[in-house]
């Protein structure tokens, strides 16, 4: 009763529509009205791939793409992407099922070690590589200091995406 009223008075709603594309297919719930994209899209759609480690914005473990623009989902709130296209990892397979180019380069180059930043490092990298921005291995530098890896450094990740550059650039002509 008392959250009926809240709503009523002007309150949150107790929950929300959601509408939204993620990794190619529509999708529509119910969700809190404070949710963050990361448990809609780890607990009600069952995607764990997106990792959850600092809550705050600071990893970069949980990092999606919303339009193709790299986000933080633990602090994303999923009524943001109503409407908006929702890229995890899970959906960066190629049409044939095989690894993405950026998948490849990470395996290629050992850009994991324990794989936890690894989802939230190939979104990032993907985001990087479409942008068009990835000219100068500077900017490469740059755009990847949102992903934190405590495990490998950075030397074989830049190096695969790095990879990943090269092989973007040879499908492009």
């Amino acid at each position: 009763m008392a959250e009926a009223g809240r709503a009523e008075a002007g309150g949150l709603p107790d929950k929300i529509t959601i509408e939204m594309t993620v990794n190619g297919r529509p999708v529509a719930m119910e969700a809190d009205p404070w949710e963050a994209l990361s448990y809609t899209l780890r607990t009600r759609l069952g995607l764990t791939g997106t990792k959850i480690s600092c809550d705050v914005q600071a990893c970069g473990a949980c990092t999606v793409l919303v339009d193709g623009l790299p986000r933080s989902s633990c602090t994303y709130l999923a009524y943001e992407a109503r409407g908006k296209d929702v890229l995890t990892v899970e959906g960066m397979e190629t049409a044939d099922g095989s690894l993405s180019p950026v998948q490849q380069a990470f395996i290629d180059q050992s850009g994991f070690q324990c794989g936890f930043c690894t989802p939230g490092m190939l979104l990032a990298t993907h985001a990087l590589l479409t942008s068009g921005d990835a000219d100068d291995d500077d900017a490469v530098i740059e755009h990847m200091s949102g992903n934190l890896c405590r495990c490998t450094g950075y030397v074989p990740i830049v190096a695969a995406v790095l990879q990943a550059r090269k092989a973007a650039a040879a499908s492009r002509g």
